[in-house]
């Protein structure tokens, strides 16, 4: 493992292999979803899903798109928010691993407004169907600078409110503190590599303004949130002719 505070990690995470499945996959989700919602990761993705809502007519059913999706964790505790808040949602998970959209399907069985497509966004954009939010939880992180401006410019053009966008902040001490969180609570070695290749590509605030300021069509607010974690919202602007 390596660890900058100046660069984002080049290194691979297992879960990036699409035809990661069986036992090791679903303990690993299991891992996954036991430090998201103990550091209340899920959260973030609600807080920024609300503040895009602001001052829209929430009287029409709005769309949301979790783009990677994983076992569709995030989707489901949007769509517990919204109905405890008499919003009507449609969800849509996308991910590019079908072993694990079939565990999200799995899991949510009860959540008749929930379903979920088989896309690679990099490669299908073009098969991503309307929506009003989208969300992008633990997922930019996973790609090369170039990869992100690129997906989030078509994003942000296909979008009718904005996207949220819940990451991880590249940070020592967080690095340090999930060796021992690992160590302590984690049941999986896969976790472990993977969530400490996921600090060393994390971000830095710097750089996700950065990125703000090549995307256009927008207006962002980046903040930082407990847990390490970044809360960056894009919020659509009106095009002028």
């Amino acid at each position: 493992m390596k660890f900058s505070r100046k660069y984002r990690s080049d290194q691979v995470e297992i879960m990036d292999d699409n035809q990661f499945q069986g036992k090791e996959m679903q303990d690993l989700l299991a891992d996954l979803d036991f430090i998201n919602k103990w550091l209340g990761g899920n959260n973030i993705a609600i807080k920024g899903v609300h503040t895009l809502l602001k001052n829209q007519s929430t009287s029409k059913e709005i769309t949301v798109l979790d783009i990677g999706c994983g076992d569709g964790s995030t989707l489901r505790s949007v769509a517990d928010h919204a109905r405890q808040n008499n919003i009507a949602i449609t969800g849509i998970g996308i991910d590019f691993n079908d072993y694990i959209l079939k565990e999200a399907a799995r899991k949510s069985k009860s959540y008749s407004n929930i379903g979920y497509l088989n896309i690679d966004v990099f490669k299908e954009a073009n098969q991503i169907p309307p929506f009003d939010i989208a969300i992008c939880s633990l997922f930019l992180h996973h790609f090369e600078n170039q990869e992100i401006e690129t997906l989030l410019r078509q994003i942000i053009q296909k979008t009718a409110i904005g996207i949220v966008v819940n990451d991880l902040h590249r940070n020592w001490v967080a690095y340090n503190a999930f060796k021992l969180i690992s160590f302590l609570f984690l049941k999986t070695e896969t976790a472990t590599h993977d969530g400490l290749i996921s600090i060393a590509k994390g971000f830095r605030k710097s750089e996700l303004i950065q990125f703000s300021q090549k995307i256009p069509f927008q207006k962002s607010s980046i903040s930082w949130q407990w847990a390490f974690r970044y809360l960056w919202i894009l919020k659509k602007e009106a095009v002028s002719i």
